[in-house]
């Protein structure tokens, strides 16, 4: 199958628990809301924000064979995305994200598989060669698939998280990449001009949660896009912004838009996701987005 975007690792279970404040207070316990689990982790919302936006994207991982696996690949079945994996002994991926009532929310990440870990290139090769685009997730397994990418002369994008511009697990992911995402919340001053000037990127899209995002083309002054403010869908779960920012940012991207444009719907989807509890659970549609963006 052709594919418009290729997402390589990143997909697992959330669960969610909604707490009456974050940080929380020192007691022994705390009642909350009922807690729910959601198909969730960041190569899986941007697999599935793509989806939503019309475009044919599929996802390769390294998963378990466990409940949490099999949940994934028969919801993959179901929404009609194309899935390959490699089952692997130490489990599927899970978090436990703490969710404040202002959207606030602190994940407890377990990523499970041992350092290290390689798995046939296989897994990624053949789908590579059917995409137009590549987004690579900076799971361990998954940089040895960024030279592969390159050799076949696609474009490549990755999301950096919280990277603090100096862990070395980040840097071949930040340098092998034409588009990077990254978090502002623990970058250095000086982290997007490493990446452009050590690396292939031509874009570096700082991502600042309620502050928006800021966008920095090569060569040129930075641009700040500030979040938006839906007046029916105010915010309630911030779990997912950046996932449906990245996948509005590739479907202009690949549309051909120009960059300001692309960091405009990305802005508009964040936005967005923030407005439904839980994980991906209301990603925004093509057509959705092409509306509130005509409303700007």
């Amino acid at each position: 199958m052709e594919l418009d975007v290729l997402v390589i690792g990143g997909v697992g279970i959330d669960t969610i628990v909604r707490v009456p404040s974050l940080p929380l207070a020192n007691l022994d316990s705390v009642a909350v809301d009922p807690i729910e689990t959601y198909l969730a982790h960041t190569g899986h919302g941007v697999a599935l924000g793509c989806h939503l936006l019309g475009l044919n994207a599929g996802l390769v991982d390294v998963i378990g064979d466990d409940s949490e696996g099999r949940r994934i690949r028969r919801t993959y079945d179901e929404l009609g995305i194309p899935l390959r994996v490699v089952l692997h002994p130490s489990g599927t991926r899970r978090s436990v994200n703490l969710v404040a009532p202002d959207g606030r929310r602190l994940s407890l990440y377990d990523g499970r598989h041992p350092a290290g870990l390689r798995v046939d290139p296989n897994l990624w090769r053949p789908a590579i060669r059917s995409a137009e685009h590549v987004h690579v997730s900076i799971m361990d397994f998954a940089r040895d698939a960024l030279g592969d990418a390159i050799a076949a002369d696609r474009s490549i994008s990755t999301d950096l998280h919280d990277w603090d511009g100096r862990n070395e697990h980040h840097k071949d992911f930040a340098t092998a990449s034409d588009i990077v995402f990254v978090s502002t919340s623990a970058l250095p001053p000086d982290g997007v001009d490493w990446i452009l000037a050590n690396g292939r990127a031509d874009v570096v899209v700082a991502m600042a949660g309620a502050d928006g995002s800021y966008l920095h083309v090569r060569g040129r002054p930075a641009q700040h896009f500030p979040a938006i403010t839906f007046p029916d869908r105010p915010v309630v779960d911030t779990n997912g912004a950046g996932d449906a920012y990245v996948a509005a940012f590739l479907a202009r991207y690949l549309d051909g838009a120009p960059w300001h444009d692309a960091a405009t719907a990305a802005t508009v989807a964040a936005s967005w996701a923030c407005g439904s509890p839980g994980t991906h659970t209301n990603l925004i549609t093509a057509e959705e987005l092409a509306l509130r963006t005509r409303q700007l």
